[in-house]
């Protein structure tokens, strides 16, 4: 044999080693891509109700967030109401009510002037070695 068919020998050796490497390459390539499809399947089964989930979820408090505005408002409405209704009480019945107090007073006061000539009230306090005893205690050691 030559040198010249001792290279064609080994140059066909070396392309049957590197086509036999590129395929096993290729062949893992397909694997691998077959895994990551049918991860991203899986992926794509679960997200799927997840995200019909999460979009009722956000639906739902939205309606709810609706109420909590009309409430809020309706609350709001009562107070300004109550508001007005107070002021309205106030200026109809708060002037009477300070005639009819200062009145009461007046009979009051003039109740305690008639009193005046009359002997002034026991003081209802009794005082036992410098300490002052209510009336409750006080009968209880007379008894």
């Amino acid at each position: 044999m030559t040198g010249g068919e001792v290279a064609g020998i080994l140059v066909a050796v070396f392309w049957a080693i590197l086509v036999s490497f590129l395929a096993v390459v290729l062949v893992r390539l397909a694997q691998t891509l077959k895994a990551t499809t049918k991860l991203v399947a899986d992926v794509t089964e679960q997200a799927v109700p997840l995200l019909a989930d999460a979009s009722a979820t956000v639906r739902s408090a939205q309606t709810q967030l609706d109420r909590v505005d009309a409430i809020a408002s309706d609350v709001q409405e009562v107070t300004s109401n109550a508001s007005a209704l107070s002021t309205t009480v106030a200026s109809t019945f708060g002037g009477p009510l300070v005639k009819v107090a200062a009145f009461g007073y007046g009979v009051r006061r003039a109740m305690s002037r008639g009193r005046q000539d009359a002997p002034p009230a026991p003081d209802p306090r009794t005082v036992i070695v410098g300490r002052t005893v209510p009336s409750a205690r006080r009968r209880k050691q007379k008894g």
